[in-house]
C-alpha cells in the first residue's frame, strides 16, 4: 500500500492519539488518499458478512455548504476537505443478499445460507432491519475513525444534524439510517486531551 502521509501510526498509537478535530488546514486530500482510507474500512467485519453500510464521500463545496446548514452551522463540515457520511441501507442489501455469500460456498450449502438469511430478515419489519443494519454500520464507523487517524489525518464523528434534511440533500430513502457524519482532513488544532472513565468504570471481570 502506498503511503501518502508521513505521519502514520500503529493501531495503538492511532487509538491513543485520536482527538475530535473541528478545525482543519486548507489542504486538500486526493482521491488516492481517500481510497486508501476506504480500502481499510472495506475490510470491516459484519454479522453474516451483510456489510449494510454505504459511505458517501463529499468533497463538493456546494454540497458541504448544504450539509453544514443541515448540521446546525457546525463549521467543521466546510472546514474539512472531505466529509464522510456513513449510512446503513438494509433494503438495498435485501435486494443483493446473494452477493454477501462467501464464494467458497457452493451448491446446496450456498442455497441453504441464502435461504437462512432471507428467512431471518424477511421476518423483521423494515424498522427492525434498519436498526440491525445500523449496529453493523457502527462497526464500520469505528474502523473509519482509526483508519483516518492511523494514516495521519484527523476526524470528528458527528450526529448533530437534521437527518431528514441530509436525506433530502443526498436523495436517500426514508429507511436509510446514519452512523455518523465524519469531517476529515489535516488538523489545524490539537483538540482536547482525553477525558475518559477509568477501566473499573467501564469493565467488569467475571
Amino acid at each position: 500500500m502506498k503511503i501518502f502521509n508521513n505521519n502514520t501510526y500503529s493501531v495503538t498509537e492511532a487509538i491513543k492519539s485520536r482527538r475530535s478535530i473541528r478545525r482543519f488546514l486548507q489542504k486538500s486530500i486526493s482521491t488516492e488518499e481517500i481510497e486508501q482510507i476506504l480500502e481499510l474500512v472495506r475490510l470491516t467485519p459484519s454479522a453474516w458478512n451483510i456489510q449494510p453500510w454505504h459511505i458517501h464521500v463529499i468533497k463538493d463545496l456546494k454540497l458541504k455548504d448544504q450539509l453544514q446548514k443541515a448540521a446546525y452551522g457546525q463549521k467543521q463540515v466546510t472546514s474539512a476537505p472531505v466529509v464522510f457520511l456513513i449510512t446503513s441501507d438494509m433494503e438495498d442489501r435485501m435486494d443483493h443478499l446473494s452477493e454477501t455469500i462467501h464464494p467458497g460456498l457452493n451448491g446446496e450449502r450456498r442455497k441453504e445460507e441464502l435461504k437462512f438469511l432471507n428467512d431471518l430478515f424477511e421476518n423483521m419489519s423494515v424498522e427492525e432491519r434498519a436498526q440491525w443494519g445500523l449496529t453493523q454500520a457502527n462497526i464500520a464507523l469505528g474502523f473509519l475513525l482509526i483508519a483516518i487517524q492511523g494514516l495521519g489525518y484527523a476526524s470528528n464523528p458527528m450526529l448533530g444534524f437534521d437527518e431528514h434534511k441530509v436525506k433530502k440533500i443526498l436523495n436517500l430513502g426514508d429507511h436509510v439510517r446514519f452512523a455518523a457524519m465524519v469531517p476529515c482532513g489535516h488538523p489545524d488544532t490539537k483538540g482536547y486531551v482525553h477525558h475518559r472513565f477509568v477501566l473499573d468504570k467501564i469493565a467488569t471481570f467475571h
